[in-house]
């Protein structure tokens, strides 16, 4: 009895959502006990050291428990869901699982084994985490279950009708992946009113977008010009009591991690940071002459879109600053391409996106990446693995007003071009001091790897191209 039991109610144990980390915060969870899931429904949103990330649930049934409440650190491998997988055809649960208190996650030997033995069967598949795809292990998809086939299944859609308020079954559910799925509830929009343009009728985000515009049409609201140099989101501040003369936060998740590795690469690569102060008045009447441009249409076309080319161009006449130092091996790894990164700070603290292979990628299609990579950030969707492999970074402290600031080098990276505030200030143009568009550069780098004149001359580069604009025509 313990085996047919154990087959019934199955555990979702906290999966590894990479980079071999041990423990993730749960943040939400978007079901409860009695609510019916389907194989591939997103269940709940976890944090780890370097991102949001959401869990799909890899069976269909009844939630029957929730093992952790929101806010709780769990380690990988532990218990955090029990699915019943045939409601209906039985008792609620064996006396002895009800019984477990939630700190308890592990199951009996027979338990274990019975799963096991399920999950290995030909038609089970691994779960598969958004942003990670299919692990190499993973066998063909099972086929979903046809309704009025096992007892089973005619009791898991009694269930679901009985939870919709109805006796007769719901229509069927529409064909998208939980990110979008995510995105349609955030944006209020039902997926069932949505037009599918995907492969095999499925919802993109690009169709839920689609679906969202009419409403912000139809309801127009006003509101302040966006700042066209802007990346970072300001930071939330917690709540503090009246008369409160401490107010103690707790460090985990991605501020977390990001003292870690900000410690370790301040005390491991010796920063050398240099300045320069140029006139950007021309890169400025470049970017408002691209926001008119038939091939930027439809793209965000700011200040950074062209600091970040102007790096890379620096980059491609100067090569030597792409590097990496490998310690164990005593090398120095010179890399052949550029995953540009950008600072990006949110809710959650200060995360470094990077755009991959940016050096091959043309004016429209860096500002296409850049549009994207920053999006994802603000809505905290960015993965793990696009915080991974970056070379190069940029941070734009002028959002803030900032002049300048000295940047730490993001851990592995050979360099980092903080950018500050663009402002009018008097300047001398052609002998005569007028008002001109002028901002300060500082680049920090690695002098194991650069030395002095190297990062002289790509600074410089940078420097000169945003002055001269047309120079990234001639020099890229």
């Amino acid at each position: 009895m313990t085996q047919d039991t154990s087959l019934r109610f199955r555990e979702f144990k906290m999966p590894d959502v990479g980079e071999g980390l041990t423990e993730a915060e749960i943040l939400k969870w978007y079901v409860q006990p009695g609510d019916t899931v389907t194989d591939g429904q997103v269940v709940c949103e976890v944090e780890t050291a370097k991102a949001a990330v959401e869990l799909p649930i890899p069976y269909d049934g009844v939630v029957h428990e929730l093992r952790f409440a929101e806010g709780t650190t769990v380690d990988v491998g532990t218990s955090i869901i029990t699915v019943d997988v045939a409601p209906g055809s039985g008792d609620a649960a064996p006396a002895e699982a009800a019984a477990v208190p939630p700190a308890q996650t592990e199951a009996s030997p027979v338990a274990e084994a019975a799963a096991e033995a399920e999950e290995a069967k030909p038609q089970g598949r691994q779960p598969v985490l958004v942003g990670y795809g299919v692990a190499e292990s993973s066998t063909k998809r099972r086929p979903r279950k046809q309704a009025g086939a096992p007892e089973q299944n005619q009791a898991a859609a009694a269930v679901q009708a009985e939870m919709n308020g109805h006796g007769a079954p719901t229509a069927p559910r529409p064909l998208a992946k939980p990110p979008v799925r995510k995105l349609a509830k955030d944006l209020g929009i039902d997926l069932a009113t949505v037009t599918p343009t995907g492969p095999d009728g499925v919802i993109t985000r690009e169709d839920v977008h689609a679906a969202a515009a009419p409403a912000a049409v139809a309801a127009p609201v006003t509101a302040p010009a966006a700042e066209p140099f802007t990346v970072q989101e300001p930071l939330s501040a917690p709540a503090v009591d009246a008369g409160a003369r401490e107010t103690r936060m707790p460090i985990k998740g991605v501020r977390k991690a990001t003292a870690s590795a900000m410690v370790g690469s301040a005390f491991t690569a010796p920063h050398v940071t240099e300045f320069v102060t140029i006139d950007v008045t021309r890169t400025m009447r470049l970017v408002e002459e691209l926001k008119t441009d038939k091939d930027m249409a439809g793209l965000r076309v700011n200040p950074l879109l062209l600091i970040a080319k102007a790096l890379l161009v620096a980059i491609k006449r100067n090569p030597e600053i792409n590097a990496s130092w490998d310690e164990a091996n005593q090398e120095i790894v010179q890399k052949h391409y550029v995953n540009l990164g950008i600072a990006a700070a949110t809710p959650r603290g200060l995360i470094v996106p990077n755009i991959k292979d940016a050096h091959d990628k043309t004016l429209p299609q860096l500002a296409s990446a850049l549009g994207e990579l920053v999006a994802t950030a603000r809505e905290g969707k960015t993965t793990p693995a696009a915080m991974q492999g970056g070379t190069v970074t940029i941070t734009n402290v002028g959002v803030f007003g900032v002049d300048t600031g000295t940047p730490i080098l993001n851990p592995g990276e050979s360099a980092i071009l903080a950018v500050g505030a663009i402002k009018l200030q008097p300047w001398v143009h052609k002998g005569k001091v007028k008002p001109r568009q002028v901002t300060t550069l500082a680049l920090s780098f690695d002098h194991r790897l650069v030395d002095g004149e190297l990062g002289s001359k790509v600074l410089a580069d940078v420097a000169a191209i945003l002055e001269q604009p047309k120079r990234l025509i001639t020099w890229a």
